[in-house]
């Protein structure tokens, strides 16, 4: 607990509560408000950012705009520990209370019991703040009385359980609370208003043809594959990639908090209380590097952490920047991106599927029944774009051809989503029994020796992946993306071992090793 006093006669020292981002976490940062007598002063220590150090006009406006008389004092706020930058305008609500606490409007021992963040408009009403619910997990773990702070961060702060959430819209409100006002209330929410009904806005069945790249889909969903699709404008790349979040597994209820802890501390939300749907992006392939995997000076999450545990589709993929495209082969690999900076360096979790999309050649129009119409070294100049490592990453190669007039006009739709989504939830049962008690959920994370214990192929399809690994030329990565995606397969069949039948589809899916 915080501790208040008054060291000196004539001055006043307050420690209120509050809080700070780093990255996703919010870390406690200790309000010292110190007010003395002297030439009236208004000094704010601790690394304050541009936006804190604006915060003491808000708190002396809100103040009189309030009815209260701004101190004629020397006042020093010290946003402790002072070794760390502090932004954001969070802190506005606790300095404006360590000033309430010295004109005695509110006692000085009642602001140690919560933890306070909240942005002071000039009449004194609450602003949202960034990192509502980091800041709610925060306050939970250091078992503090409760958590105040603006009203349209209530929602998100709710999502912890068994902790006091006082979501307030004016300062006034905070001035009750802390004088034992009846009237003000913790929120109440039941976990369905807060996680909101899912709906599906796409199916799969207004698909039409596409049966292989369909099946495709269903397999990298089922095994968590990394997948590209190669085919003409016009063919459903992109229409194929928007459902893909469809039939995926429902989020557990702690991956929506980590999903929603991200997208809160990016000030992202929109109103929303928790992210409880597959999330699904598709940035520009004009996208920064820091705008992919995140950074900048105080460091946010990029797009692919924003794709945690859903889907980042990256369309026009060899039009994206080389080190952009480069720099997606850590968050591939190990499920999370370190951001490394003079000061510090922190991890933000990036755990996605990736879907890429991209033409046969570059500036190409597929017209039905007409051929590519560019050389083999424009081919060549144009798949050059993606490395061999990268592309290594991605289990699943797909071709994905221009749909025919009689699919089009004369089939009845395919599947739906929801029944494409059963199988896909068997499959990825059998995984979880398979990896239980360690972290690993899907068939796309095995490592080597996974393989080896969990990848046994019948007689007749070690013959065959020899006869493929001979005649295409296979890496060894490539080799053990074939094992991975050919479980996947069998998973959904409920198979045991692995058959011909599973390892002649899986190596279907290596398009670009192939040809």
């Amino acid at each position: 607990m915080f501790e208040s006093g008054v060291p000196f006669p004539g001055t006043m020292l307050v420690r209120i509560p509050s809080a700070s981002l780093h990255g996703i976490e919010a870390y406690l940062v200790e309000v010292e408000v110190d007010i003395s007598p002297g030439l009236p002063a208004f000094i704010i220590v601790g690394l304050p950012d541009a936006a804190v150090r604006e915060s003491k006009e808000r708190v002396r406006a809100a103040l009189r705009n309030c009815g209260f008389d701004f101190p004629a004092k020397k006042i020093i706020i010290n946003l402790a520990p002072a070794s760390r930058k502090k932004e954001g305008s969070s802190f506005d609500l606790p300095v404006a209370l360590g000033l309430l606490a010295f004109l005695g409007v509110v006692k000085a021992e009642n602001l140690s019991q919560f933890l306070f963040v909240g942005e002071l408009t000039l009449e004194g009403s609450l602003k949202s703040v960034r990192g509502g619910l980091p800041f709610s997990l925060l306050a939970a773990e250091k078992k503090l009385s409760g958590l105040v702070l603006p009203e349209k961060n209530e929602r998100e702060a709710s999502l912890v359980r068994n902790l006091p959430v006082y979501g307030l819209e004016h300062l006034l409100e905070v001035i009750k609370l802390l004088n034992g006002s009846d009237e003000i209330k913790p929120a109440s929410y039941s976990l369905s208003e807060l996680m909101g009904e899912v709906r599906q806005e796409v199916d799969f069945s207004e698909v039409r043809g596409q049966q292989q790249a369909k099946r495709s889909l269903e397999v990298a969903a089922a095994g968590g594959h990394n997948i590209l699709l190669i085919g003409p404008p016009g063919s459903g790349k992109t229409m194929l990639a928007r459902r893909l979040p469809t039939i995926l597994p429902d989020m557990a209820f702690e991956e929506i908090i980590e999903v929603t802890q991200i997208y809160s501390a990016a000030g992202i939300l929109g109103g929303r209380a928790a992210i409880s749907q597959r999330p699904f992006r598709s940035p520009h392939h004009t996208i920064t590097n820091t705008g992919l995997v995140g950074g900048g000076n105080f460091p946010r999450p990029g797009e692919v952490s924003l794709a945690h545990y859903g889907v980042l589709f990256m369309d026009e993929f060899p039009e994206f920047g080389r080190q952009a495209l480069e720099s997606l082969r850590q968050p591939l690999e190990d499920g999370q991106v370190t951001i490394s900076r003079v000061a510090s360096s922190l991890t933000f979790p990036c755990s996605f599927m990736l879907v890429a999309a991209m033409n046969p050649c570059a500036d190409v129009f597929f017209a039905s029944g007409l051929e590519v119409n560019c050389t083999e070294l424009e081919r060549r100049k144009y798949y050059s774009r993606l490395s061999k490592p990268l592309l290594d990453r991605i289990d699943i190669q797909i071709e994905v051809p221009a749909v025919q007039y009689q699919d089009l006009t004369g089939r009845p739709p395919g599947e739906s989503s929801a029944e494409i989504k059963k199988r896909v939830s068997a499959a990825r049962k059998i995984q979880w029994q398979r990896f239980k008690g360690r972290k690993i959920f899907a068939n796309s994370q095995m490592n080597s020796k996974d393989l080896r214990q969990f990848c046994l192929v019948e007689a007749e399809g070690q013959k065959l992946l020899e006869a493929a690994m001979k005649r295409f030329q296979f890496s060894a990565r490539a080799y053990d993306r074939i094992l991975k995606v050919a479980r996947t397969i069998s998973d959904l069949a409920g198979e045991e071992k692995l058959s011909a039948r599973t390892i002649g589809e899986a190596v279907q899916y290596r398009l670009l090793d192939v040809f």
